[in-house]
């Protein structure tokens, strides 16, 4: 094998590793269907059974120029934590003593 293939191999191989790894990371997707009932520049909310459904929405959202209040629609979401809050770890506290 001469030297280039071999180069042209391990960039293939790390690139692949990359892209796999990329993926791997990303949230769960989930969807929900139903009809739109409120759309906002920055909501939209469907009815899901006696649920109401509100999944935010950017600019980036796919999909949404052509959506009106009353269209059935399926969104598709992630769940994204937005900040974590950590609270005293119950196992850290010292064991009562029995008597």
């Amino acid at each position: 094998m001469n030297i280039h293939r071999l180069c042209g191999a391990i960039v293939v191989a790390i690139f692949t590793t990359t892209v796999a790894s990329a993926r791997a990371e990303e949230a769960k997707t989930y969807q929900v269907t139903g009809p739109v009932i409120e759309l906002t520049d920055s909501t939209i909310t469907v009815q899901k059974d006696t649920d109401k459904w509100q999944i935010a929405r950017s600019k980036g959202t796919k999909g949404i120029a052509d959506v009106k209040v009353g269209d059935k629609v399926t969104i598709y979401y992630r769940m994204v934590a937005t900040e974590v809050e950590v609270k005293s770890n119950a196992a850290a506290k010292p064991a009562k003593k029995d008597k």
